[in-house]
């Protein structure tokens, strides 16, 4: 989708954070904007500031998805790309993992994007066209340090998705990306925890740490401005992959080397089977 003049772009997650940088991102270009967040005071402040179409939105919510995107078809237009970029971080230790913590995950960082694409792609089938992109992270390619599993299972399971679906989407005239970040200036850890469901009490500790890693961040990070310039680049190009650097090249090599380790040296050839 090289040409973005007028397209209508609808951004989940998109009052804040890398949503935010991507919604800057595509106004440059030109297009149309439709942003979804749970923040409603975010949303004011990025109507005032873009002139966007906004709706407060909890992507787990299957029937606000459906009444959000008629509304905005109706009043903006017909979407021709969908960023389900909204997501949280964090999550537990395996001494202290809940059923309710780990629904909270996945359902926001899985389940928000296939209730994005179970709403919006029959519409772009019906159409002929338009381009999906998917908020993964380099956590989805490779396992990164210590703890954050609840995190990682979500973004594996977003990465292998888009992967998958991108062939039978292509046919069909629809592109799909996943956008696998590193690390990315944002306050994506005091949103989680203002969020959680557990509405833990951090000890003293632990608030030390979480700060000492937003500053960080905040310092180190990719700034999210940047981050919308390239998935608006990932869109014209039609990448399957966007990176922002390549924090886990290292681990992604690795992974992948011990993977090819592991396979029978004597397996044969089981022929391609192809649906």
């Amino acid at each position: 989708m090289e040409q973005l003049q007028d397209r209508v772009v609808f951004i989940t997650g998109g009052a804040q954070g890398i949503g935010l940088g991507m919604a800057r991102a595509f106004a440059a270009e030109g297009s149309k904007l439709v942003l979804a967040d749970i923040d409603q005071a975010a949303l004011d402040q990025v109507r005032t500031e873009l002139g966007a179409a906004v709706y407060q939105l909890d992507v787990r919510d299957r029937a606000g998805w459906d009444a959000v995107v008629s509304d905005a078809e109706s009043s903006v237009g017909p979407i021709d790309v969908l960023c389900n970029n909204a997501g949280v971080g964090g999550g537990a230790s395996v001494s202290t993992m809940t059923f309710d913590m780990w629904d909270w995950v996945l359902d926001v960082n899985l389940g928000g994007v296939v209730n994005g694409i179970q709403t919006v792609t029959p519409r772009m089938i019906a159409r002929g066209g338009g381009h999906i992109v998917n908020t993964g992270s380099g956590a989805g390619l490779a396992p990164v340090g210590t703890g954050g599993f609840m995190y990682a299972t979500s973004k594996y399971a977003v990465v292998g998705l888009s992967e998958s679906m991108r062939p039978d989407l292509e046919r069909r005239g629809i592109g799909m990306s996943v956008l696998c970040p590193g690390p990315v200036s944002t306050d994506i850890f005091q949103h989680t925890e203002s969020n959680r469901p557990d509405q833990r009490s951090l000890t003293e500790a632990q608030r030390q740490n979480m700060q000492r890693f937003t500053d960080w961040l905040r310092d180190r990070g990719v700034p999210p401005d940047d981050v919308g310039r390239m998935v608006v680049a990932g869109v014209k190009s039609n990448a399957l992959y966007i990176h922002t650097d390549r924090w886990v090249e290292k681990e992604v090599r690795q992974r992948a080397d011990a993977i090819i380790a592991a396979m029978p040296a004597d397996a044969g050839s089981v022929g391609t089977v192809t649906p």
